[in-house]
């Protein structure tokens, strides 16, 4: 069966619904790096609480036939002053100068990974957002650049390089519109 996909915002009755199963597939997801500091379940959780009370925050999550969650994405809104092009340095204007989403995170278990689950999970998320532009960073080195020229296949493009937290790789910053050619707005 093909993984249904739930989308949530950042009503209360959603949250309630969606914070317990992101953390459970995020464990699953990064089950090998659980062990580095920036990677804990713990960390994420507390990341998770901030970034769910931010503005436009938005999720969506995939279920197995036996509804286990086996893939997800959310983000929020981000506006010109955010902390999230702030820490990047310089960023071309038009980007920053009106709201855009902030991919803050996406993934899916190793059984789903290469099914293109990643894809509808991530167009799903973006399907019918305000934001022009979508934001998100990757770790260079996962999958040795693999993930990276994935976001690059989505349409992202290299705009700058972060680092979140001294427990945090470098990260590169990509971006991309919201909407592509090949992916008319809904």
């Amino acid at each position: 069966m093909t993984p249904r996909l739930r989308r949530y915002t950042s009503a209360p009755a959603d949250v309630a619904r969606v914070v317990a199963p992101l953390i459970a597939v995020y464990a699953k997801v990064r089950e090998p790096l659980l062990h580095l500091p920036n990677y804990a379940v713990a960390t994420f959780a507390e990341r998770l609480e901030r970034h769910r009370r931010e503005p436009g925050f938005g999720a969506v999550l995939a279920f197995d036939a036996e509804e286990e969650p086996v893939g997800y994405a959310y983000g929020n809104t981000v506006e010109s002053d955010d902390r999230w092009w702030t820490r990047m340095g310089e960023v071309d204007a038009g980007f920053t100068s009106a709201p855009a989403l902030a991919l803050k995170e996406i993934g899916v278990t190793p059984a789903h990974r290469g099914s293109g689950l990643a894809r509808r999970i991530h167009d799903q998320l973006l399907a019918g957002r305000g934001e022009a532009y979508v934001s998100l960073m990757v770790n260079a080195a996962a999958g040795d650049g693999k993930v990276q020229r994935v976001y690059e296949s989505w349409g992202y493009q290299v705009i700058s390089t972060s680092r979140p937290s001294s427990e945090s790789p470098v990260l590169t910053a990509m971006i991309r519109p919201t909407a592509t050619a090949e992916e008319p707005v809904r």
